[in-house]
């Protein structure tokens, strides 16, 4: 049994003054891994104080220097992959082959965020004026337990190109993980205080972060009902927010398309991460003409989905996180049944062979209706809405009638009449023909779905404030 009981504070890790022990999950058997010692306000405030004692210092730093730390943070990042890899499986339940993805991009962010560095112009001069670029103060770095490494790589890797210190709250369900990122970072050899990492529950440790007055900055992702919370509860202090919340995105598939490649992308972005992912389009919207083909097509595509063990390399589709993940996914089923969709692959409880643990049959829901439960709220799990639409004016009005705008897809042959649809859609980012990244452009979303951008240049500006100085 394995146990966790320090944080990180100050450049070294340091026994929890909280008391509240965690037991941690397999999602695969619901057995008890690890145990977990969490934080409370007074780990959080000796953070804080750590945070702005460095910051004191590496808030003058200069690109150069920055940039020497954010090389070491991959250089550490990097040498435990594999490491970081296997606790996203065993912990999480993340499958193998896209676990090992989402760590990879996390290592990489540090590379990235040099490079927009790089392009980011700290200061600009006209006449007798000049304006720098100053970084924020402390930084509050509050992440989600869907993909652990990417996240607090990706705040991190900008905060520090900012010239922020930060204070960091991971989710509490990821504490393996953390713990084996935060041996990883420690070896970059970092000046003391600059990264400090405190796990514990949002309303205790995120709470502190929020309310404190010696913290400038809130970077958070997680849900729409937290998102608020900050903004409300930091408020009080002036806090600068980065809001990176939920998603309902769509994929459109237009007349064109050649569903033997369609269906399979679009399931592909439908299920990213066992369908816990933000990004994940969770709304198919298809010609009703061509509705029965693409039943068929369906059907005949979801074998190469299969659900089991994370940890082999042929899974598509692993477990949920944890039983109350699995009840929401659950009730979301039974509210599609009861509101007249109908179920063509898929349905309630735990596919055949795999009732321990927390697995969900994916779950595919035709004749669905945009005003429905499943079309309109974010479930967080493998089950995909498919709305009929009958013109390319209805499917650009279904995809905006959402409260969310973070991540949409467009999939078809013509491309300038894919690139028209995707211009018109109310949403942060907006991929055509295959799920794609880039670690330059910006991340996050329209209405519910957040305030603010990350990633490149965009991520780093969101931890700096203008200055100007005139003669």
């Amino acid at each position: 049994m394995q146990t966790i009981t320090k944080h990180y504070i100050d450049g070294t890790f340091m026994n929890s003054h909280g008391s509240e022990v965690m037991d941690i999950i397999k999602p695969t058997s619901g057995q008890v891994i690890a145990r977990a010692t969490l934080g409370d306000e007074e780990d959080t405030r000796h953070a804080i104080a750590a945070a702005k004692r460095a910051f004191d210092t590496f808030g003058r730093s200069t690109k150069e220097e920055r940039t020497k730390i954010l090389r070491r943070l991959h250089q550490a990042a990097s040498a435990r992959v594999d490491d970081l890899t296997a606790a996203m499986v065993e912990e999480y339940g993340g499958v193998v082959r896209f676990a090992g993805l989402i760590v990879q991009t996390g290592v990489n962010a540090f590379l990235a965020a040099e490079q927009a560095l790089q392009e980011v112009p700290l200061t600009r001069n006209w006449g007798k004026t000049t304006v720098t670029l100053e970084p924020v103060g402390v930084a509050g770095l509050i992440t989600a337990w869907n993909a652990n490494a990417l996240f607090i790589c990706l705040k991190l890797a900008s905060a520090v190109a900012a010239g922020c210190s930060v204070v960091i709250k991971p989710s509490e369900l990821s504490s393996l993980q953390t713990r084996v990122l935060v041996e990883a970072l420690h070896e970059a050899n970092l000046p003391k205080g600059l990264l400090n990492v405190v796990t514990g529950r949002g309303n205790v440790v995120g709470a502190e972060l929020v309310r404190n007055p010696d913290v400038a900055k809130i970077s958070f992702t997680g849900s729409v009902g937290v998102g608020k919370s900050i903004m409300r509860d930091g408020a009080e202090t002036m806090k600068r927010v980065t809001l990176e919340l939920g998603g309902k995105s769509p994929t459109i598939l237009l007349d064109d398309a050649i569903l033997d490649q369609a269906i399979p992308s679009a399931l592909v972005i439908a299920f990213l991460n066992s369908g816990q992912a933000c990004a994940a389009g969770t709304r198919l919207l298809v010609p009703k003409n061509r509705l029965d083909a693409v039943r068929r097509a369906i059907v005949d595509a979801m074998r190469a989905f299969p659900v089991g063990d994370p940890a082999d390399p042929k899974t598509v589709i692993g477990p949920m996180v944890s039983q109350k993940q699995y009840e929401q996914v659950q009730a979301y089923v039974r509210k599609g049944i009861q509101e007249g969709a109908e179920v063509l692959v898929g349905g309630e409880g735990h596919p055949e062979g795999f009732e321990a643990g927390y697995f969900v049959k994916p779950t595919i829901f035709i004749n669905v209706k945009n005003n429905m439960t499943i079309a309109k709220e974010e479930i967080f799990g493998p089950v995909l809405s498919v709305i009929a639409y009958d013109s390319d004016v209805v499917a650009i009005i279904i995809p905006n009638d959402s409260e969310y705008g973070l991540h949409a897809a467009v999939l078809g042959t013509d491309l300038q009449r894919a690139r028209r649809v995707a211009s018109q859609i109310r949403s942060g980012r907006v991929v055509i023909n295959n799920m794609t990244d880039d670690p330059q452009a910006p991340w996050g979303g329209f209405k519910y779905s957040g305030i603010g951008r990350e990633y490149g240049c965009y991520g780093i500006e969101a931890f700096l404030e203008p200055r100007a100085i005139l003669e």
